[in-house]
This record gives structure tokens, C-alpha cells and sequence, in this order.
């Protein structure tokens, strides 16, 4: 298509409308914040139902408590891993310095470090993976125990406030 051929001409999918007006919106450079009202504005310019852009709001709204979740996930596995990495370095520090200064030869305790590392090698590369069915079970069994608490917190706090009563 030139820039000289009639507009008329052009057809999109709407998977093609949905690229360009989001690289279009991306592109505004407006600060601020829109307002619900001005996001009910835009939707009835497009011809989006009152439904439909209430349904996809609630969408969106899941989607980000989800992903706020798994970022809270991934950020609890790293935490994780950065002291097991402090244990590993303070606990093998420890070690080579007992072996060196015990016979002054590196006998036996690169063994420790070795395997160790190696475990800790291992985990490292588990915690990077964060696409997969084993991926999902951990995220899983983490949410279950993170509802679990708070639960449980909930309970206790309505207990403490209905025996003070």
C-alpha cells in the first residue's frame, strides 16, 4: 500500500486493530492517568459495549493480582536461593580455611565445596525456570500455603477481637 492509495481500500483483522491501536496508545505521550469515565469515553468511541469493557476490565484485574503473585513468587524462590548461596559461602569459607590451616594441603574439603556447589549449581538453575508443569505445581503448593496463613491469621485476629469483647 502507498501513502498515496485510498484509505477506503484498507481492511485490518481485528487482531491488526488490536496491534496498532496498542503500539498507537504506547506511542501518546500522555503523563497522566486516564479516568474510568474517560476509559468509558474511549471504549463507546470504538463501539465497545458497557459488557464488554466491564468484562474485560475484570480480566485485566485477575491477570494483574495473578502476575503480582507470581512476581511475589519468583521474588520469595530467589530470596531463597541468595542464603542458601550465604550459608554455601560462610559454611565452605569455614571449611578450606579449617583444611589449610589443619595440614596446610587442600585435602578434603574440596570435596565439600564441590558437591555442595554443585547442588547449590542445581537449585539455582531449578529457580530460573519459570515456565513448566513443575514450575506451576511450585507456584501451586506456594499459593495454597500463602492462603493457608493468611487464613489462619484472619481467624486468630477475629478470636483475639471476639474474647476482648
Amino acid at each position: 500500500m502507498t501513502a498515496s492509495e485510498p484509505q477506503t481500500t484498507r481492511s485490518y483483522r481485528q487482531e491488526e486493530i488490536q496491534q496498532i491501536l496498542q503500539l498507537a496508545i504506547a506511542r501518546q505521550t500522555y503523563q497522566g492517568e486516564f479516568s474510568h469515565k474517560q476509559l468509558l469515553e474511549i471504549a463507546r468511541e470504538l463501539e465497545i459495549s458497557p459488557e464488554s469493557l466491564q468484562a474485560a476490565e475484570q480480566d485485566w484485574l485477575e491477570q494483574k493480582i495473578e502476575r503480582q503473585k507470581r512476581q511475589a513468587f519468583d521474588h520469595y524462590r530467589w530470596g531463597r536461593i541468595r542464603r542458601k548461596t550465604g550459608k554455601y559461602v560462610i559454611a565452605n569459607t569455614f571449611f578450606v580455611t579449617l583444611d589449610l590451616i589443619g595440614n596446610a594441603a587442600f585435602d578434603w574439603s574440596h570435596y565439600i565445596v564441590l558437591l555442595w556447589g554443585l547442588f547449590l549449581v542445581l537449585q539455582i538453575w531449578h529457580t530460573s525456570q519459570t515456565r513448566g508443569e513443575e514450575y506451576e505445581q511450585a507456584f501451586q503448593r506456594w499459593q495454597r500455603k500463602h492462603e493457608l496463613r493468611r487464613s489462619a491469621k484472619l481467624f486468630w485476629e477475629k478470636l483475639q477481637r471476639t474474647l476482648q469483647s
